[in-house]
Order: C-alpha cells, then structure tokens, then sequence
C-alpha cells in the first residue's frame, strides 16, 4: 500500500519569545484588572506570532477561570488553522462551521473557535446558545464583520488583535469598539532582533490616473482590471518579476479576478510555473494549489482577496503587488506576507 501523508490537527506546541511573554503578561493585567466587559485591542506585526500569543492567553485563562472562551475568525482556513494551534497549547476545543447546526455537547468544550457568519445566523435562527462565555478573542479584528456579535457578548471580556487596527470600513472606526489599544513590537523591532525578514524594495513608475475610487474608499474591480490586464502591463510584469524575482517563490497580488487570469496565461505561455487562486476556488482545489506553491521552489502563485490574511508561508521569498490600494491595511497585510523568515 502506497504511503500516504497524514496531516496532523494539532500544531506543535511553539516557544514564547520574550516580547511575547511581555505582552501576554501587559494582556494579563488589563484581564485581571479592567471590568469584565472591557473591549481591549492588541496589534502585533504580522509574523509577530498573535496565534501563538493568544493561544497561551487562552490556556492560563482556562487555568484561572471557571469561564469559556470563544475565538471568532472571519474564514474557514483560520478557523482550523486557529483549532490546530489551541490544540498544540492543549486547549481542547470545538469548531463552530457550517456543519454544526447544534451544539448538544458544549457541556464537553471549554473553549470554541467559530466563524462569525456561522455563529450569527444560529444564534439569530435560536439553534444555539453558547453559555459562560468569559473571554471572547477576534482574530484579524480590523475586519468589520465582527460587529454583529459584539452584542451577543456583552458581559464578556473582548480581546481583538490585528496586525493593522485600522477599519476596513472608514465609515466604522475600531475606536468604537474598544476602550483601549496595546500596541506590540514594532515591525522594525522586530526585523533588528532576528525575528522578521528585512525587506528589499522596488517600486516601477505605473500611470494610475485611469483608475477610479469606488464607494468603498479603494481603487474599483473594474478599473484595476481595465488597466493591469492590457498588455502594456503584462509586459511590464513579466519584465519586473525577470529583472527582480526569477527563481523565487513568488506572491502577486491582484484587484480582480480578470487581471489574475491574465497573469496566469501570461507566465504559462512564458514557460513559468505559475497557479492562480481566488476566493471562488473551491476547498480541494485550493487546497491543491497551496500544496503545490509550498514545495515547488521557485513557484509562482497569482491570486486575488484570499492570501491577505492568515496565510503562512515562510518559504515566499517575493511579493509583487499587481495593483494600487488606498488602503492602508491592505497594504500592510499583503507585504506581510514575506516577513516571516525561514525556520522561525
């Protein structure tokens, strides 16, 4: 019979770094000392280690209290992602996705990771209720769609933590939702004590003046993909990724999903190993694919709106950045995904 790989559900237990330790310990404080319905906000670079952090966060509460936690993600990969390494922490916990319509064992449970859409629409359809909920923890918080719960929880501490405390939504500042922020190394901290990759830039002059700005605040679908798709840009791309990344394992970023298409046909027909991936890929295909980039060494992977958050993989060694955003986070967290360094 043929050896076949079996992925493990649970992450190995990581060290805490000294940084983290204090965090934890300055996040201990405001736990112990604030009101129990305190919002509190933590921000950390990405590669920072806020899995890991909060993972050790929910073990000593556990210890502590006779209360559960919750941990909201807002996509289906952080949520098992996020159970894994709860695990690896020996935080026995259960996943609330699209397959658990009830939960008759939660008597079981002490701790449970949950998609916020999922979450929200049983408790509004009255198909459960999660009781005792001391500390409720929202992974990549800047996301907007939290919001709906918050209500459900208000007796409860609420720990956010992001990479970019800054709204997705500039119409919904963060500041409306928590009481205070507790901000972590900085990303230059971080790069001089050995724990992120220093970054090397380079920028190539675009005429951005066709695109245009939607209601959302960033550059539109449409536009973004009337004017990285033409040739013009194609060209331009392959000449930027030959000058500065061949042979390395390559992220690009995209607006749309057209634009990513491109790409795609651009560098095949060029001879590249090259797989594009988008948010309407489906679970095997993706799965497949991020397969495929992380051990083929000099691949190459084109996406759109699924890499920016909650995307590890330390062997990207480039990022290219197919597209223009106004969008402070946004920016943050695509370059993020080439700052963790190898082996860390």
């Amino acid at each position: 019979m043929p050896h076949r790989e079996v992925e493990s559900d649970i992450e190995d237990r990581k060290e805490l770094y000294s940084y983290q330790q204090g965090d934890i310990a300055t996040i201990f404080e405001r736990l112990d000392n604030a009101p129990n319905n305190h919002h509190l906000l933590y921000q950390l670079p990405t590669g920072g280690g806020k899995t890991v952090i909060f993972s050790e966060i929910v073990r000593r509460y556990l210890s502590k209290h006779d209360k559960k936690v919750l941990v909201l993600t807002h996509r289906i990969e952080l949520c098992k992602q996020t159970s894994k390494m709860l695990k690896g922490f020996d935080v026995k916990n259960k996943i609330i996705n699209s397959k658990v319509k009830e939960l008759s064992d939660q008597n079981d449970y002490s701790c449970f990771v949950a998609m916020v859409e999922t979450l929200k629409n049983r408790i509004n359809d009255k198909k459960l209720h999660l009781d005792n909920i001391g500390l409720v923890i929202i992974d990549e918080a800047h996301y907007n769609s939290f919001r709906k719960l918050l209500s459900f929880f208000k007796n409860s501490f609420i720990l956010g933590v992001t990479a970019t405390p800054l709204s997705s939504n500039i119409k919904l500042p963060m500041n409306e939702n928590y009481d205070e922020l507790i901000v972590g190394d900085t990303i230059s901290s971080l790069i001089e004590k050995g724990f992120l990759a220093k970054a090397i830039t380079y920028s190539y002059d675009v005429g951005l003046t066709s695109l245009k700005v939607g209601i959302n605040g960033d550059y539109t679908v449409k536009s973004s993909d009337d004017l990285y798709s033409n040739l013009a840009m194609q060209e331009k791309l392959i000449h930027a990724y030959v000058e500065k990344s061949l042979g390395k394992k390559t992220l690009i970023f995209n607006n749309g999903i057209n634009t990513s298409l491109y790409v795609y046909e651009t560098f095949r027909e060029a001879g590249y190993p090259v797989r594009h991936l988008d948010n309407t890929s489906n679970p095997e295909d993706r799965r497949e694919i991020l397969a495929w980039f992380k051990k083929t060494p000099d691949a190459i992977l084109t996406s759109v709106g699924i890499l920016t958050t909650g995307f590890d993989e330390p062997t990207v060694e480039s990022i290219i950045l197919n597209r223009a955003t106004k969008s402070l986070t946004l920016y943050f967290q695509m370059i993020g995904r080439g700052s963790r360094k190898l082996g860390q």
